[in-house]
């Protein structure tokens, strides 16, 4: 299975088919969810009561009915922001108006002023409409040709509008959907000087599918390893749960938790004075303002909803707000009472002024972490065209027969699937989530240790070919270990990656940094980053134990060989090599999805060291402007595209790719300099209509799982981004609101299905 050469002169060469066509589209129906584990302080602990002993979560389904109240509830944020505001529409957000940042990712002078979009000279900025002549916001004068020429560009963003925010200074334990902040008008979001809610600087991503990634986040900050505090995972040093040890005891331990990124994702909204808080409010304070609450006390919940229809006090004909319950009752059915029994208020803090925290409150980051994840983790979509068709028996590819499609339906969808594998889509899309940021599903499913089996029959079997004939999911740097580092081509040559994250040349790699960028203590995000300091010998700054882990033979491209020539961008015998795994004695060159000549050689940390200075290129990074791959499922309701919301339609995200990208850069990778759909129409409507097969319908009718209770999200300000009318409740200086109410839904779903994000933009 050797997919790489070499030339006379020394080079590598890829070999593209030695994988036959690559991992292909493949059902999500039985795939495993991956499996959370971990330690609390120093030994093991169990999850789920299914684990064992004393587990952490003792009622599961009771905690998926905290996590759903809790997602969907306004009282968790400052201002009347849940999670669900800007997750409503397929997991993502479909508003047009007060959508817009300036780009505050960015690095450019432009980065907190707002420019005007495409369609005059008056648009843009806070509080405007979207229209549908504003998309894409990067073109071209020919769409499918980049050397037509740039007609306009803006590092402006289309996003999620958020809070007010304010400086937190307290919160009422029973009512009110306001936390007390001192407010004032945001220097950048506002209308003519009266305040107007701020915007995120990303595109909201759809949580659907979210629980197969191995890290969450346009950026991966969203750590695989929970800490029950904050997003970082093992990076916060000083994170940690109260655990009850006696009756007069109770003492702060390390939990750690694997496969838990959603918990981790679910930190930073509810604390971030972008998107539903004051600044400074913590998670305790959060804890208090519900904690003695009626969960969606003021929202709707349908009599028939799938987790909340039985606490709901709703009856047919009759839908009523709130749970015939607290929040503190929930957690006291679902969690372990040594998290939130003890009796006494005194090691957990205190805010100034205020009664000290008990221990419920002191933990409800984990409770709030650990019930999102759970809830999170049945919104899964596997019920799309692409899961239900049958498969041939051999190969696993999709026949649509049965599926009352026409021929020509049925020839269209084969070709939109050769062109999705021709022009190497699934090197990125890979697996049943549709990317390889879903790791550990995708390296689970191509372990055939584990003799399992998925699919809508179970008829798939797990190893080699599970997500494709002829062991496709090697070409996209699957392994049956977990493989969080690749090293691939890219426009400026072989660099290491993260794996699930690419740059494709959306925006201007001088703008937003994505994963090249930097946590809340300095420490690269990049995975990449952290195995070259592996490599150089200085293991203290390897944050993320899962680096250590990185096996070399599992790339794409070799980074070292045992060969007595000299090479610029891998080292060599000549340079210093070592066996993978010798400076740990452990052995790295097992079950290699390559087949290298003595398999699985790393450079020796001197040859490592000297490159740096001789040889830069053979520890090249690729992380500029690099964004974690998303999933491909329900794309057709998930709009805006982007990282940077910039592409409104499926057929401008075609165009994007036909022309191969917006932006060269040295980080770009190579496969999109491989795709050939500008002179092909008809190739690029067969590849929309496989992409449209992709979509869940009870998604697109909010079925279980994906119903909900009744939610007002804010919906931009009266008036437009010219003027605005001044005098909130909240401060006078701020803008009165529009709000959008989206009603409850029960199991059986609405009669009214969700559009595409064009549907909603305003036509000129």
């Amino acid at each position: 299975m050797n997919k790489l050469g070499w030339t006379t002169a020394g080079w590598l060469f890829l070999m593209p088919f030695a994988f036959a066509h690559g991992p292909q589209p493949m059902p999500l129906r039985n795939a495993p969810i991956p499996k959370v584990f971990g330690t609390l302080g120093d030994l093991p602990v169990n999850f789920l009561p299914t684990d064992g002993g004393d587990p952490i979560v003792v009622d599961k389904q009771k905690a998926i009915a905290l996590g759903k109240a809790l997602f969907w509830d306004v009282n968790v944020g400052s201002d009347g922001m849940a999670c669900g505001s800007c997750h409503f529409h397929a997991g993502a957000d479909s508003r047009v108006k007060n959508q817009m940042n300036p780009g505050l990712k960015s690095k450019a002078a432009t980065a907190e002023t707002f420019e005007r979009l495409p369609s005059s000279a008056d648009s843009g900025g806070p509080n405007y409409t979207l229209k549908t002549t504003d998309f894409p916001t990067f073109r071209f004068n020919d769409p499918l040709n980049k050397a037509s020429g740039i007609s306009f560009a803006t590092d402006d963003v289309v996003s999620s509008s958020g809070t007010f925010s304010g400086n937190f200074t307290g919160v009422s334990k029973f009512t009110g959907e306001q936390d007390q902040c001192a407010r004032s008008v945001d220097p950048i979001f506002h209308v003519d000087g009266t305040g107007t809610r701020r915007v995120e600087p990303r595109n909201a991503p759809t949580v659907v599918n979210a629980i197969f990634n191995h890290r969450n986040f346009w950026d991966g900050r969203a750590n695989n390893i929970y800490n029950g505090v904050s997003p970082w995972g093992d990076r916060d040093v000083d994170a940690g749960v109260w655990v009850k040890t006696s009756a007069r005891n109770a003492a702060k331990k390390k939990l750690r938790l694997e496969n838990a990124s959603l918990a981790s994702l679910s930190m930073g909204p509810a604390l971030s004075d972008v998107e539903m808080s004051c600044a400074s409010r913590k998670w305790p304070n959060i804890g208090r303002k519900l904690l003695l609450r009626q969960p969606l006390q003021g929202q709707k919940v349908h009599n028939e909803d799938s987790v909340l229809g039985a606490l709901s006090l709703s009856s047919p004909g009759s839908l009523k707000p709130g749970l015939n319950t607290t929040y503190k009752n929930l957690i006291m059915g679902a969690f372990n009472p040594k998290f939130w029994s003890f009796s006494s208020t005194g090691p957990f803090g205190a805010a100034p002024g205020q009664e000290p925290y008990n221990q419920m409150e002191a933990n409800f980051s984990m409770f709030f972490g650990i019930a999102l994840q759970l809830y999170q983790g049945t919104l899964v979509s596997d019920q799309a065209p692409i899961d239900l068709t049958p498969r041939d028996p051999i190969t696993h590819l999709p026949t649509w027969e049965g599926m009352g499609k026409t021929q020509a339906e049925i020839d269209s969808l084969n070709n939109g699937l050769a062109t999705f594998t021709n022009n190497h889509c699934n090197l990125c899309h890979s697996g049943p989530a549709l990317t390889t940021a879903a790791i550990t599903l995708n390296s689970t499913l191509v372990d055939e240790t584990l003799n399992g089996f998925y699919g809508n029959d179970l008829s798939i079997p797990y190893g080699p070919d599970a997500l494709g004939p002829d062991g496709g999911a090697y070409a996209a740097g699957i392994s049956p270990h977990v493989s969080v580092v690749t090293r691939n081509t890219t426009v400026g040559g072989i660099k290491l990656m993260d794996l699930g994250f690419a740059n494709t040349g959306v925006a201007d790699p001088a703008g937003d940094p994505g994963i090249g960028d930097v946590d809340d203590f300095g420490n690269p995000l990049s995975y990449s980053d952290q195995y070259v300091q592996y490599l150089l010998g200085n293991y203290s700054n390897i944050k993320d134990k899962v680096v250590k882990s990185v096996r070399s033979c599992d790339f794409l491209v070799e980074i070292a060989k045992n060969v007595s020539t000299t090479n610029l961008v891998i080292f060599t015998t000549p340079n210093g090599i070592q066996a993978d795994g010798s400076r740990e004695g452990v052995l790295k060159n097992q079950d290699c999805i390559n087949d290298f000549a003595l398999k699985g050689n790393i450079p020796t940390i001197a040859a490592a060291n000297a490159s740096l200075s001789s040889a830069p290129l053979k520890l090249g990074v690729a992380k500029k402007a690099t964004f974690k791959i998303p999933g491909l499922r329900n794309i057709e309701l998930t709009g805006p595209y982007m990282h940077n919301g910039s592409m409104s339609t499926l057929e401008q995200v075609l165009e994007f790719y036909s022309r191969k990208g917006n932006n060269d850069n040295p980080d770009r990778h190579t496969l999109v300099s491989n795709i050939a759909l500008a002179n092909a129409p008809e190739q690029r409507a067969d590849l929309l209509a496989l992409l449209k097969s992709f979509t869940d319908e009870r998604v697109r009718y909010e079925k279980a799982p994906f119903d909900h209770p009744e939610i007002k999200v804010p919906n931009g300000h009266a008036g437009d981004h010219i003027s605005v009318t001044a005098g909130n409740p909240l401060s006078a200086e701020l803008a009165t609101e529009e709000f959008l109410v989206i009603p409850p839904v029960g199991a059986n779903g609405s009669q009214t299905p969700l559009l595409p994000f064009e549907s909603y933009l305003q036509v000129p």
